[in-house]
């Protein structure tokens, strides 16, 4: 159901950006606005992503299979990642669009200008709405970023455009730009290097090692807990595999009951989802 609904808003997301890329296209022209018409290019790699996103998304909710038997879901974080490089890359040309304007500012229509930029608040802060009633998977808080990107790009347009407007001060629009465009560049990295953090197999964030050791000595039967390895598919969905020596008179039989107290604790304390034990004798 939740992989439903995350499709659901994504594709949402991506249909009211592409229709507004276009409309975008024709506004930039229109007003001879040369932010406008670089944000257009910049929404055109947004519908690029968002496609993608879609794409990876569904992909993500196949069952596994011979050729990926722990089943779709990385292709999720792949999706994170592909829409993370192109919205850094998207806001690096933003910035090399925005800085030069500080020294060369042109005139354009503002009143054109401001009529786009309520349709383009209106218009991407309903794609942000629906991304962030989902929210939970890494593809979608990507994507969230994705398009809070350009709310606040379109805030910063209608700002200006006003103020262009009533005392000609051109210089404001990629004033505005620039900080916007840093501060979503900021939480693009971090959430970029979650994104290849897991895509390498790192321990998840909220796991640590020593506290797995830890709770499975624990256990009365268990001398020592060893080969600890965790890694997640996704952000969401973790895995653990681990050594287990346990007292040399204890039987597969008793081994049982054991092995399944220890895989709950894992999952109930630290959210370890699948979990693989291998159990040695103390000799």
């Amino acid at each position: 159901m939740h992989q439903h609904q995350t499709q659901n808003n994504i594709a949402i997301a991506f249909y009211l950006n592409l229709s507004f890329t276009l409309i975008e296209i024709v506004g930039g022209i229109f007003t001879n606005s040369i932010a406008i018409q670089s944000d257009a290019l910049h929404d055109i790699g947004d519908s690029v992503s968002l496609g993608l996103a879609w794409y990876f998304q569904k992909l993500s909710s196949k069952s596994e299979n011979n050729l990926f038997t722990y089943g779709y879901k990385r292709f999720n974080t792949l999706g994170a990642v592909i829409t993370g490089v192109i919205l850094a890359a998207g806001s690096v040309y933003i910035l090399m669009e925005s800085i030069p304007r500080f020294f060369k500012p042109e005139s354009v229509q503002s009143e054109g200008m401001i009529g786009l930029a309520i349709l383009g608040v209106i218009v991407n802060s309903a794609a942000v709405w629906r991304l962030k009633k989902g929210g939970n998977s890494l593809n979608e808080k990507m994507l969230f970023w994705h398009l809070m990107e350009d709310v606040l790009g379109w805030i910063a347009v209608l700002v200006g455009s006003i103020i262009m407007y009533l005392y000609q001060i051109y210089w404001i629009d990629p004033l505005l730009s620039v900080l916007i465009t840093v501060y979503i560049l900021y939480n693009v990295v971090k959430n970029l290097k979650k994104a290849i953090l897991i895509m390498l197999e790192a321990t998840p964030d909220n796991v640590r090692v020593h506290n797995v050791t830890e709770l499975i000595e624990t256990f009365e039967d268990v001398k020592k807990a060893y080969h600890i390895h965790v890694w997640t598919l996704d952000g969401e969905n973790h895995l653990l595999t681990a050594h287990i020596v346990v007292n040399k008179h204890k039987t597969m039989e008793d081994i049982k009951p054991l092995r399944q107290n220890i895989t709950n604790q894992l999952e109930e304390k630290l959210g370890l989802g699948h979990v693989t034990l291998e159990f040695e004798m103390e000799e």
